[in-house]
C-alpha cells in the first residue's frame, strides 16, 4: 500500500489538512485560500499569504506550512523522489489514523536516506552540503505526508486519536494560561539576587534616619542596614558579632541622615529617547500604524544615552522604558535597573528578564511576572494628529485590537479544554500569533497596561473598553485631567488604575490645559494611588524627587509624596515584592540623602543598585541638622476646592484690596531693592518674643518695625486698615522670569492661542510689506491673562521679559511686562517696550553656524545692504544689550571673539548677554575677561542637544557646577526658564540656590555688586551665597542683564505667609507702587 512520496502530492495532502483545519476553526485558519493547493502554482500562493503574515497561529503551524513549501522549492521537478516508498506495513498504519505510525516513520526516514540520493534522477552535480539539505526536506515531507494521512485517516471515523508528537509542549502552554503572574511562592526565600554582580563587597550602613515604605509610608526608624549579595539582609541594630563573616565589609556612617528606597520612575522613555537628540538614536516612536501591540521598547533600548549616569545621581535606581505615545498601542515596556550592566546589554538592564538567554521569545516554562513587558496605550492628541484621525478612530483601533486578541484568547481556551480532556482529533498545533500575544495576556490578567491619557472624555472611553474586554489599566499617564473625575477611574474593570502625573506641567497642549498643581492631593483624598513621573527626558529624571517635592507642598502628605516615587510605582508595577520598599530580602536599592528627601535641593549622598555603590567619590555638600526634617508646607484647602469647583479653571486674576492701608503683621522679615541690590532692611530674628509689622498705604512701604514700634503704633489707628497675618513670614521683591515665550502663548500646540513664530531672514523669503529691514517686537504680540502668566504672578513672579518666539537665527526685540496686567494699556502693564536684541546660534545643518556668525557679523559692523536698523545701531552704541541664545562652548567662542572685534571697530563697548549657556563654564575666565553675561537656562543643566553635551553636573557629580564655576570667575549671573509653565516656579529655583529654613545658611555676601546667583550655586559652594544675593539671581540681575531699567522704589514687592518667598510659604499679596494698589492673590 505505499505510495510515491513526491513534493507536489505532499503539498496537496498538506493543504488538503490545512482546509480541513480551517473548516473546523475557520477563525484560525493558516492560510486564508480556501481551497486545497495541488500544484506548483497554488504552493507559491499558500507561501505568499505565509509571507503577507496571514497567519494566526504562530510558531509551530505556520513552521509547518513553511517547511513543506521549503521542501517543495528542493526540487522544482514533480517525481523526482518517486522511487521512495513507505513499507506497507507503515503505511496502512497511516492511514488507519494509528499514532505510532509517527514513531516507526522516524527511523525508517533515517536509515533510507540513502535510497533518496541513489534513485534521484541525473541533473546538475549538488555539493555535499546541499545533498544534506535536499534529504532533510524530504524527510520534513515524509513527516507531513505521514501527519496528514494520519489525520485524514483520523477523520474517516477510524475511532484512533492522533495524539501530536509535541502534545506534551502544548499541554504545558496551556497550564501556563492558568498561572497568575507574580513571582514564585518562595522568592523571598532567595539568599542571593538573581541580579547580583560576583566581587559585589557588602556594605553596612550605620547610624541611618530609615524611612522603609511600609504602613503607608509611615514607617521610619533609626539603625543600621546590611547589604550583601545584592539584597537587603539585616534592618536595624547590627552588632559586631553579625558581621564577622563579612570579610571585606564596607562600612557607611550615615551621621543620622535619611535613607529611602531607590526612586522609581513610572514613565520613563530612556534609552530609547536617548540624549543628546541625534537621529541615529531615536528609537521612541514607531509610524508603522496606530495599533503595533507586537514592538518592543527592548529591541531599541541603547545604553549609551547619557542620561543613565545623571539620573541615578539623583537617586533613581529603576524605571519603566515606554515607547512613545504616537500609536494608540505603541508597543511593549521594558522595566529596567540604570547601573551598568556588567555583560554591557540591554538585556542585562532588565530588572526581571522573561525571556529566554539569546531568545526573543517567551520561555513557556518561566512566567513572565506581571509587568516584564506591559503595553503602552495612548489616546487622544497624540495618535490623532500623527495619523489624522479623530478620538472615533482611535477607540475604534483599541476595540478592533482587543476583539482580535479576544478571539485568540478563546480559541485558546477552547483548544485547552479538549486537549486537557485527549480530545486531540483535528487539534493541531496551540493556537497563538506572536503579533497578538501581548495583548492576549492584557486579557488574561498577566500584563498591566499604561495609558497615556489626558482628558475626562479619553479616561471615560478607556473605562468603557477594560469593561468591555475585561482587563485592568494598571496606571493612566499624564492624565491631567483624573482629578474632575476620580469616580469613573473607580468605574474601571477590577481595580481604579494609578495615576502618574506631573506637579505643574501643564498647558503646553488642550488636553493639558486643565491640569492642577492640586492634582496630586485631590486624587489622594479620593483613594487613588497617585505617582509622580518624569516622562524622560521631557522632564530630566534626575530631578523626579523634585515633582513629590512640588506635590508635597500643594498638599500631597509627605508619606504619600515620597511613596508616590518609591513604593506606589514599584506597586503599580507589579515589582513590589522586590524594589520599593527598605525591606530584608528585597533588592539593595537604596539612597542616601544629605537632607530629608522631600527639602527643596535633596541631593544624593550615595546610591546602591543591587548592593552597588554607583557615586565614584561623590562630592558632599555641607547642610545643617535642620534639613533633616521634613517641610512646613501651606495651606491651600480653598484652592484646591476651586479647582474641582470651576472644573480646573479657577479664577486667577488678582483681586486689589479695597483698603488704601494694608498692614502685615507678624512680619519675620523685609527685603527691598537698594541701588539695584537687594538688602535685608528688618528681622525680627534678634528680638525675643517680637515679631515686625508693615504697613502699605497707596501700594507703597509706608513704615517697617516692630510690634512695639511707632509704626505699629501708627497701624493700629488705621481703622478702615486691612489687616493680613503673615505668621511669621516675610515680605521681599518680586522675581523676574525670562527665556520662555510666557505672554505670547496660551497652548503652545494650538496656533490659534499663540503670537506665533517669526520669520528668519536666512531661511525664509520675508515679504515685502515687511520689509527686509525690520526687526519684530514682542511687545506687539503680548497676550495678557494667561494663565501660565498668572499662575506666575501668584507665585511672586511678577514681571516677565520675553522675547518674540523663533526657530532660526535673529528673533527681534525683546518687551517686559506685567504678569499679572489685564491688557497692555493698562497701568504698570507694558514696563519697556523695546529691551534687547535677541539672535540665536544654534548647530541646525543649513544655515551653519559659521553662517550664522557671519550674518551677526554684518549687523554689529553695519555691512548690510539695508539702511541701518535703530535697534541694531543701539547695539553698537551700548544703548540696549545683545542677547545671543547659545549652548555650545566652540560657538561662544566666536561671539566673545566677535565681540572683541566690533568693540575694536568701533571703539567703544557693547554688551552681550549669552541665554542658555550649559557650556559656557568651560570658558569662565574668558567670559569674566570680556565681561559678557550669562543667563543660565535651564538652571539645571541636561544634555538635550549636542551642543549641551559638555555640561558640568554639580554635585554629588563633581565638586562644581557650571554655575559656581563662574561664580567663582566673577561672571555676572542670571536665571531663566525654557518653558512658559516653567515660570511660576521661580522661586523654587531660587530656593534651590539657598534653601532658606535656617538662617545660617546662606550666610556670606555677595562677592560683587550686582553678582546674580545661579540656582544651585549656594547649596554647591556650601553656602557662599547670600540671601539677599540669592533673590538678586531672579530679579535685579536678570532685569541688568536684559536692558531693563526700573526704579527701585517702583519695583513690586511680594508678601509671603509661613515663611519667606524663598521656603514654603504661600504668597499672598503683591504689593505695587507704581500702581499704587495691593493684589490679594
Amino acid at each position: 500500500m505505499g505510495e510515491s512520496l513526491d513534493p507536489d502530492n505532499s503539498a496537496a495532502i498538506y493543504m488538503k489538512l490545512i482546509a480541513r483545519r480551517a473548516s473546523l476553526t475557520p477563525q484560525l485558519s493558516l492560510i486564508s485560500r480556501p481551497t486545497p493547493l495541488t500544484s506548483a502554482s497554488d504552493v507559491n500562493i499558500g507561501r505568499q499569504e505565509v509571507d503577507r503574515g496571514n497567519c494566526l497561529i504562530a510558531r509551530y503551524s505556520c513552521a509547518e506550512a513553511i517547511d513543506v513549501m521549503a521542501a517543495y522549492d528542493g526540487e522544482s521537478e514533480q517525481g523526482a523522489y518517486g522511487d521512495l516508498k513507505l513499507p506497507s506495513h507503515i503505511s496502512e498504519t497511516v492511514a488507519s489514523g494509528d499514532n505510532s505510525a509517527y514513531h516507526a516513520a522516524t527511523p525508517w526516514l533515517a536509515s533510507n536516506a540513502s535510497q533518496a540520493r541513489r534513485n534521484q534522477r541525473p541533473r546538475t552535480r549538488l555539493s555535499r552540503v546541499l545533498q544534506g539539505v535536499v534529504v532533510v526536506a524530504l524527510s520534513l515531507v515524509a513527516l507531513q505526508y505521514l501527519l496528514a494521512l494520519a489525520e485524514l485517516g483520523a477523520g474517516k471515523g477510524s475511532g484512533s486519536i492522533k495524539v501530536p508528537l509535541r502534545a506534551q509542549e502544548f499541554l504545558d502552554k496551556c497550564s501556563l494560561l492558568e498561572v497568575k503572574a507574580g513571582p514564585p511562592p518562595d522568592f523571598h526565600k532567595r539568599t542571593q539576587s538573581d541580579r547580583f554582580v560576583v566581587g559585589t563587597k557588602p556594605t553596612l550602613i550605620k547610624n541611618a534616619t530609615i524611612w522603609t515604605g511600609s504602613d503607608n509610608g509611615l514607617e521610619v526608624f533609626h539603625g543600621d542596614i546590611l547589604l550583601d549579595k545584592g539584597l537587603i539582609k539585616r534592618i536595624g541594630h547590627v552588632h559586631e558579632a553579625e558581621l564577622h563573616q563579612y570579610v571585606h565589609l564596607e562600612r557607611v556612617d550615615a551621621h543620622g541622615k535619611w535613607v529611602s528606597p531607590g526612586i522609581v520612575d513610572l514613565h520613563s522613555h530612556l534609552g530609547v529617547y536617548n540624549v543628546p537628540t541625534l537621529k541615529g538614536a531615536m528609537d521612541v516612536n514607531s509610524f508603522k500604524g496606530p495599533v503595533l501591540p507586537w514592538l518592543r521598547a527592548l529591541d531599541g533600548l541603547n545604553t549609551h544615552d547619557d542620561a543613565y549616569k545623571l539620573s541615578v545621581a539623583g537617586g533613581v535606581t529603576s524605571a519603566l522604558v515606554l515607547p512613545g505615545s504616537a500609536n494608540a498601542i505603541g508597543g511593549q515596556a521594558v522595566v529596567i535597573k540604570l547601573r551598568p550592566p556588567t555583560d554591557r546589554s540591554p538585556t542585562g538592564m532588565l530588572l526581571e528578564n522573561p525571556y529566554e538567554t539569546n531568545s526573543s521569545v517567551s520561555h513557556p516554562g518561566i512566567i513572565r511576572y506581571t509587568d516584564a513587558i506591559p503595553p503602552r496605550h495612548a489616546c487622544g492628541e497624540n495618535p490623532d494628529r500623527v495619523y489624522s484621525g479623530t478620538r472615533m478612530d482611535t477607540i475604534w483601533a483599541f476595540r478592533q485590537a482587543y476583539e482580535r486578541a479576544r478571539q485568540i484568547k478563546q480559541t485558546q481556551d477552547d483548544y485547552c479544554a479538549k486537549a486537557t480532556k485527549g480530545e486531540w482529533t483535528g487539534l493541531g498545533g496551540f493556537p497563538e500569533d506572536l503579533q497578538w500575544e501581548a495583548l492576549v495576556d492584557v486579557l488574561r490578567g498577566r500584563v498591566k497596561v499604561n495609558t497615556h491619557c489626558y482628558e475626562t472624555v479619553d479616561l471615560d472611553d478607556l473605562v468603557r473598553i477594560t469593561n468591555e474586554f475585561k482587563f485592568s489599566i494598571a496606571a493612566f499617564h499624564h492624565a491631567h485631567e483624573t482629578y474632575l473625575v476620580p469616580e469613573t477611574l473607580k468605574s474601571a474593570y477590577g481595580h481604579p488604575p494609578a495615576v502618574a502625573i506631573f506637579a505643574t506641567n501643564a498647558r503646553y497642549k488642550r488636553e493639558s490645559y486643565r491640569g492642577s498643581e492640586f492634582a496630586a492631593r485631590i486624587l489622594a483624598e479620593n483613594g487613588l494611588q497617585v505617582v509622580m513621573k518624569s516622562d524622560h527626558p521631557v522632564l530630566n529624571s534626575r530631578h523626579l524627587v523634585y515633582e513629590a517635592q512640588q506635590a508635597h507642598f500643594y498638599g500631597l502628605p509627605h508619606n504619600l509624596a515620597l511613596a508616590s516615587v518609591t513604593t506606589t510605582p514599584a506597586t503599580v508595577l507589579g515589582q513590589e515584592h522586590r524594589i520599593g520598599f527598605v525591606k530584608e530580602g528585597y533588592d539593595a536599592d537604596l539612597i542616601l540623602w544629605d537632607s530629608h528627601p522631600l527639602a527643596l535641593g535633596a541631593t544624593p549622598q550615595q546610591v546602591w543598585i543591587d548592593g552597588l555603590a554607583q557615586l565614584d567619590a561623590p562630592h558632599l555638600l555641607s547642610k545643617p541638622p535642620s534639613f533633616q526634617k521634613p517641610p512646613k508646607t501651606p495651606n491651600f484647602d480653598k484652592e484646591a476646592q476651586d479647582a474641582v469647583k470651576y472644573d480646573g479653571l479657577p479664577p486667577l486674576q488678582p483681586v486689589p484690596s479695597k483698603a488704601r492701608t494694608v498692614v502685615f503683621t507678624n512680619v519675620n522679615s523685609v527685603y527691598l531693592r537698594e541701588a539695584k541690590s537687594v538688602n535685608e532692611i528688618y528681622s525680627a530674628g534678634g528680638e525675643s518674643g517680637s515679631s515686625g509689622v508693615v504697613v502699605v498705604r497707596d501700594g507703597r512701604i509706608d513704615c517697617v518695625g516692630s510690634a512695639t514700634s511707632p509704626c505699629a503704633a501708627a497701624a493700629a489707628l488705621e481703622g478702615d486698615a486691612e489687616i493680613i497675618d503673615l505668621e511669621g513670614g516675610a515680605v521681599s521683591p518680586a522675581l523676574v522670569t525670562t527665556g520662555s515665550p510666557l505672554g505670547l502663548e496660551e497652548i503652545r500646540s494650538e496656533p490659534s492661542t499663540m503670537d506665533g513664530t517669526v520669520l528668519d531672514p536666512l531661511t525664509d523669503k520675508i515679504p515685502g510689506v515687511v520689509g527686509d529691514g525690520t526687526l519684530i517686537r514682542a511687545a506687539d504680540g503680548l497676550q495678557y491673562g494667561t494663565r501660565d502668566a498668572l499662575l506666575a504672578y501668584r507665585s511672586g513672579v511678577t514681571t516677565a521679559i520675553t522675547a518674540p518666539r523663533s526657530s532660526g537665527f535673529l528673533a527681534g526685540l525683546s518687551a517686559a511686562f506685567s504678569t499679572g496686567g489685564r491688557h497692555k494699556l493698562e497701568e504698570g502693564a507694558l514696563l519697556l517696550e523695546v529691551g534687547a536684541l535677541h539672535v540665536a546660534i544654534r548647530p541646525v545643518g543649513t544655515p551653519s553656524v559659521s553662517t550664522q556668525i557671519a550674518a551677526l557679523r554684518r549687523l554689529l559692523l553695519g555691512q548690510t545692504n539695508t539702511e541701518p536698523i535703530h535697534a541694531i545701531e543701539q547695539v553698537r552704541k551700548g544703548e540696549i544689550p545683545l542677547a545671543v541664545h547659545i549652548h555650545s562652548a566652540d560657538a561662544i567662542v566666536s561671539i566673545i571673539a566677535l565681540k572683541a572685534e566690533v568693540e575694536a571697530k568701533l571703539g567703544k563697548k557693547i554688551k552681550v548677554t549669552l541665554v542658555g549657556a550649559t557650556e559656557a563654564h568651560l570658558l569662565a575666565k574668558e567670559l569674566s575677561d570680556a565681561g559678557v553675561g550669562v543667563i543660565v537656562s535651564p538652571t539645571r543643566p541636561f544634555p538635550r542637544a549636542w551642543e549641551q553635551r559638555r555640561l558640568l553636573p554639580g554635585p554629588p557629580l563633581s565638586e562644581k557646577s557650571a554655575l559656581t564655576e563662574l561664580l567663582a570667575h566673577n561672571v555676572t549671573l542670571g536665571i531663566g526658564v525654557t518653558d512658559a509653565w516653567e515660570a511660576r516656579n521661580t522661586r523654587f529655583d531660587v530656593a534651590w540656590v539657598c534653601p532658606l529654613r535656617v538662617n545660617d545658611y546662606c550666610h556670606r555676601p555677595s562677592l560683587i555688586v550686582n553678582l546674580a546667583i545661579v540656582t544651585q550655586a549656594a547649596l554647591e559652594s556650601d553656602g557662599a551665597i547670600s540671601k539677599t544675593d540669592a533673590i538678586s539671581l531672579a530679579s535685579a540681575n536678570v532685569e541688568a542683564l536684559l536692558g531693563v531699567e526700573t526704579d527701585d522704589l517702583q519695583s513690586d514687592l511680594v508678601a509671603t505667609q509661613g515663611g519667606d518667598l524663598l521656603e514654603f510659604s504661600k504668597v499672598v499679596a503683591v504689593i505695587s507702587p507704581r500702581r499704587g494698589v495691593v493684589d490679594l492673590v
